[in-house]
């Protein structure tokens, strides 16, 4: 292993044991998949050294890479086994989405930005994620074609849960989104029962960049 190579496992090792496990995220699978990805391939290149801190950072286009504790608990959230089908909205620089491709058995992201769909894409493709397939769409509506879902997650806030999302949740399927305003929302997860029911549960609060779609966030919303 080369001088470079150490330091950025010796980084990736210190977030997670300091701002991951030491933030009370337990589920050994998502601390295996996040020891795994290499965070720093997904930032831009004069960003690369911040890559383990635990903060989230610029990729273009008004768009952040979330913060590495937050990815984990959302991760964590969804109770991945490694046979789900997983619909993303947001896929954004492509590394949560390379988490939820370590745990599942196949992702469907969705990104309304065609330049981090592409480069997100490239990534991905560099370090052999075969079982992603990105789309460039509105991702409030969803992905009608790959429906049901066993599990959804949202990378944005929304002022409300989009029904197409709800809609598109296999029996006893799972959805983690953001909810609220602008600047601060609440990390929620709705669980779709056998009976239609949905069951909501306020995780914690957190501040996201905004869903903006036709159910969610106007473009010019402030």
């Amino acid at each position: 292993m080369t001088r470079k190579n150490s330091r950025v496992e010796w980084a990736r090792n210190r977030m997670i044991e300091k701002d991951i496990e030491g933030r009370g995220i337990t589920d050994e699978r998502v601390l295996d998949a996040m020891r795994k990805v290499p965070r720093h391939l997904f930032v831009e290149g004069n960003l690369k050294s911040r890559a383990y801190e635990d903060f989230p950072l610029p990729i273009g286009e008004e768009q952040t890479i979330s913060q590495p504790y937050m990815v984990a608990l959302m991760t964590q959230a969804l109770k991945l086994t490694g046979k789900e089908s997983v619909l993303e909205i947001g896929t954004g620089s492509g590394y949560q989405t390379a988490i939820l491709a370590e745990l599942s058995e196949r992702v469907y992201s969705v990104e309304r930005i065609p330049s981090l769909a592409g480069n997100s894409r490239k990534v991905l493709d560099s370090l052999g994620y075969k079982n992603v397939l990105v789309r460039l769409s509105d991702g409030t509506l969803g992905w009608e074609d790959h429906a049901p879902y066993d599990r959804i997650l949202v990378t944005a806030g929304s002022p409300k849960i989009p029904m197409p999302l709800v809609e598109q949740l296999n029996e006893n399927g799972m959805l983690v989104i953001p909810v609220g305003g602008n600047h601060s929302q609440m990390l929620t997860r709705v669980t779709l029962g056998k009976d239609g029911h949905l069951k909501e549960e306020k995780m914690e609060g957190c501040i996201f960049v905004k869903l903006v779609g036709r159910h969610g966030w106007e473009e010019n919303d402030k």
